[in-house]
């Protein structure tokens, strides 16, 4: 298995009229809960919004990057060794990383 096996990238897991054409919330934790339960961390890198970390059962990791920006060295660091950590701990882990769009950050 190689790492990138166990990389999904996403756009915002959304709810409320967004999740009408992006991503739903609800649809993305049934399929991250039937396909990797308890083995995935989500990542959002999203600043401008957020979401409760109990629908994904609060394995969530925020990192504050501004849309069409470059990350600041120190938070790239710290994503890094969070998700070196995770990944560590099994080999099943995944995680599930995402800004906006699903392609900007």
């Amino acid at each position: 298995v190689s790492s990138t096996d166990r990389i999904i990238a996403m756009s915002f897991p959304s709810s409320g009229k967004q999740s009408f054409y992006r991503n739903p919330i609800k649809e993305v934790v049934r399929f991250l809960d039937t396909k990797h339960a308890d083995h995935y961390k989500v990542y959002n890198l999203c600043s401008e919004k957020g979401y409760d970390p109990k629908y994904f059962h609060y394995r969530v990791e925020r990192i504050f990057i501004d849309d069409h920006n470059v990350p600041a060295l120190q938070d790239m660091l710290k994503f890094t060794a969070s998700v070196r950590e995770w990944m560590s701990q099994d080999e099943k882990n995944i995680i599930a990383i995402h800004c906006k769009g699903g392609k900007g950050r």
